[in-house]
């Protein structure tokens, strides 16, 4: 029966996690897909707008609608490289660092009363076999 299946329950517990997570996001103004550019960002530092669309996975005219929200902002700036003139190089800004460090203490948060239920190996394992289910280059940048 279809309500028995994996796939069921993935995508119903997914809703509810995406529905928590843009919660905590949207009470700080953003949507996923900054948070997510954020996030890389943050990781990275700095990168060319071309490492982001590859990394992201996202067309790059949603990319510059992404970057100009944040820019306009204050969370990253956007410069050419002095090396290429034809390159951008993103980097987060101080107070795009400091909104990520805010973002993922909420996301800790949201995950705490989520997995309430489970302990610290089960959500280690629940999070490999998902990196093993979704493969390793199919997140995107969509909202």
């Amino acid at each position: 029966m279809i309500v028995d299946r994996v796939s069921f329950a993935l995508a119903h517990s997914g809703r509810l996690v995406e529905t928590e997570i843009r919660r905590a996001l949207a009470e700080r103004g953003l949507r996923l897909s900054h948070a997510h550019v954020l996030g890389v960002l943050a990781a990275r530092e700095r990168l060319s707008q071309q490492a982001l669309i590859e990394e992201l996975k996202v067309d790059p005219s949603v990319l510059v609608t992404l970057l100009n929200t944040l820019e306009d902002d204050g969370l990253i700036a956007r410069q050419r490289d002095p090396a290429d003139r034809r390159r951008h190089v993103v980097e987060i800004s101080p107070r795009g660092v400091e909104l990520v460090a805010e973002v993922d203490s909420a996301v800790r948060a949201v995950e705490d009363r989520l997995f309430d239920g489970l302990d610290e190996r089960e959500v280690a394992v629940l999070h490999r076999l998902l990196d093993r289910v979704k493969g390793a280059d199919t997140a995107t940048c969509d909202d």
